[in-house]
């Protein structure tokens, strides 16, 4: 039955977070927060695992690599370009979630006496890492009558106590603010939402929009029903059937963080950020924490896919865009393959600038036909090799502005950028240009 007529027949329908871990392979073994974990994903191949038996966590289980491009493309049965045009619509048009009493809330079914990061499954990944870290977890802040739903990692520094890495966006600018009258930011750290949830909290806007709003357009577009949220003891709301919700507060104080191998598998620095002091953990019964691996595929998925719908929108102004990917080898945010359908020569660079314009951080564009599979690094590869001249087909833009991420930028912060142009020309005979395979 498609998803189509599920929402038809059972109005209501949600995957949640729970759902998309379904079908993972269980490890039951003992395994430790330090380093087992991520080794025991790279030994099977990054398959999606949920871990059943961890030492420094009785009563918790631990989950990673389920929040990939093709597992919520089959958990919502969408194609992926499809799946863009939605998160798209949903900045457009955000909505409200609906809010529910707490008693009905599973998130609060169980709340710690006192709060212990240490007892909950937060991985140790790499050995190059300054110790624990929340990657997944999202932050959801209320101050000044303005909420914010975003990813922002997390170093534990104690039980009760973390060290937030803080980049110049909209919560960053809260911060500031609430420190310069001496205030503290309550917050909510959230682990394992619905994905939807998840989605709208990766989502970069260029004014401040209220995450949980365009998180439940999608819920009511992709499901057909409400987002449900509570509201913590601490005022902030957050939604109901999460794994975990711990109330907390940014403090005035500043501590270490770092280092942390980031989304490139490159060492980020240490750096003074602010520290998070926690104040009360709930949870879900037999909860699931929500264990990314950084530079891992769903880092990738979290860091590409909902900056793909702002490339698509701005490609599309120009010429038929179909599909965006943002490639794991570009760390899923400075490299894409973008799908066209080129009706006029001259739409291949059309499409170049467009995708460099929607999204100023990446350094590398190629454009490709609507045969060409854009997660297929080797379909692409083959259609640069039969359809691209570099001598005419390229584009290369100098002094450009460039990404933090990228370690290969300028000292002033700028790059280089090509584009690449793997398209038939329109209006030619495409047999010669057509694979059999």
């Amino acid at each position: 039955m498609s998803l189509t007529l599920k929402r038809l027949r059972f109005p209501g329908h949600s995957v949640g977070f729970r759902e998309l871990v379904d079908g993972s392979r269980v490890i039951d073994t003992p395994v430790s927060v330090n380093f087992d974990m991520r080794e025991e994903s790279e030994t099977s191949g990054n398959e999606a695992i949920l871990f059943s038996d961890i030492i420094e966590a009785p009563g918790h289980r631990a989950t990673m690599n389920v929040l990939t491009r093709q597992r919520l493309c089959e958990a919502f049965e969408v194609e992926p370009g499809e799946l863009i045009d939605i998160l798209s619509w949903a900045m457009e048009n955000p909505s409200e979630p609906v809010m529910i009493e707490s008693g009905k809330a599973p998130v609060l079914d169980n709340s710690m006496v006192e709060p212990d990061l240490l007892g909950i499954p937060i991985p140790w990944h790499y050995r190059e890492d300054g110790g624990r870290y929340q990657s997944a977890s999202i932050i959801i802040a209320q101050y000044g009558g303005i909420r914010n739903t975003s990813f922002h990692r997390q170093l534990v520094k104690a039980k009760d106590s973390t060290c937030v890495r803080l980049v110049p966006r909209h919560l960053r600018t809260m911060v500031n603010v609430a420190q310069e009258e001496n205030d503290e930011v309550p917050i909510a750290v959230v682990n394992g939402p619905d994905p939807v949830v998840l989605l709208a909290a990766a989502m970069s806007f260029d004014e401040p929009l209220d995450e949980l709003r365009v998180a439940a357009a999608l819920h009511e577009r992709l499901y057909g029903s409400q987002l449900e949220v509570v509201e913590l003891p601490n005022g902030i709301v957050v939604p109901a059937i999460s794994e975990y919700a711990m109330e907390a507060r940014i403090t005035t104080s500043t501590g270490e963080e770092g280092p942390y191998v980031d989304i490139t598998g490159t060492v980020d620095d240490i750096r003074l950020e602010p520290v998070i002091e926690y104040d009360k953990i709930h949870h879900r019964n037999s909860p699931i924490f929500h264990a990314l691996i950084p530079a891992g595929v769903e880092h990738m998925t979290l860091m590409g896919m909902p900056r793909a719908p702002t490339i698509k929108t701005a490609v599309s102004e120009v010429v038929t865009c179909t599909d965006v990917y943002l490639t794991d080898g570009g760390s899923g945010w400075l490299s894409s393959v973008v799908q066209i359908i080129p009706e006029q020569k001259g739409d291949g660079m059309k499409a170049i600038k467009a995708a460099l314009d929607g999204h100023k951080s990446m350094k590398q564009v190629i454009v490709v036909d609507g045969d060409i599979d854009v997660a297929n690094a080797s379909r692409v590869e083959w259609a640069l090799m039969t359809r691209w001249q570099p001598d005419k087909d390229t584009l290369i833009l100098s002094r450009q502005k460039g990404s933090s991420l990228d370690p290969s930028r300028s000292s002033d912060g700028t790059t280089s950028k090509i584009g690449m142009d793997a398209t038939i020309e329109p209006g030619i005979d495409r047999s010669p240009y057509e694979s059999v395979l």
